[in-house]
């Protein structure tokens, strides 16, 4: 699965982000959990998917299994790939977690928005070889 170059970052529509950041609202006080398709090589998100937090946590996520496969064949078959995995922090920094770095297992964006503050806040990462490097996060019109 290629991964975005990190020059190119993430690149995300505003309706796309509003879509994030709503499904992040309506599954407080847990973690929420997305995948994002599209274009990996260029970065560019063009479809978001809501999944279940399967640990119903506050503090962790993992995406169910079901709505994984689920989506991923939803991806396969329009013709995009898995560009990045969404989650948020309902109460802590945009920053992936010690927590989130140890079990990051797929080589693309991870993306994680704070609710923590009256405005949310978005940051994009990679994560390899156990370290998270922000890359760029474009809100595009």
């Amino acid at each position: 699965m290629p991964r975005p170059p990190d020059a190119a970052g993430l690149s995300l529509p505003a309706k796309l982000a509003m879509q994030l950041l709503e499904h992040a609202s309506g599954e407080l006080p847990n973690e929420s959990c997305a995948l994002l398709g599209g274009d990996p090589v260029r970065g560019h998100v063009t479809s978001v998917h809501p999944a279940g937090n399967r640990l119903a946590s506050q503090y962790r996520y993992d995406v169910e299994p079901r709505d994984l496969v689920r989506i991923i064949h939803q991806l396969e078959e329009a013709g995009d790939a898995l560009v990045a995995i969404f989650h948020s922090h309902p109460r802590s920094p945009a920053v992936p977690s010690g927590t989130d770095v140890r079990e990051a297992r797929y080589p693309v964006v991870h993306l994680v928005a704070s609710l923590a503050d009256s405005e949310p806040v978005m940051r994009a990462w990679t994560i390899e070889a156990a370290t998270a490097r922000e890359v760029t996060l474009t809100i595009a019109p």
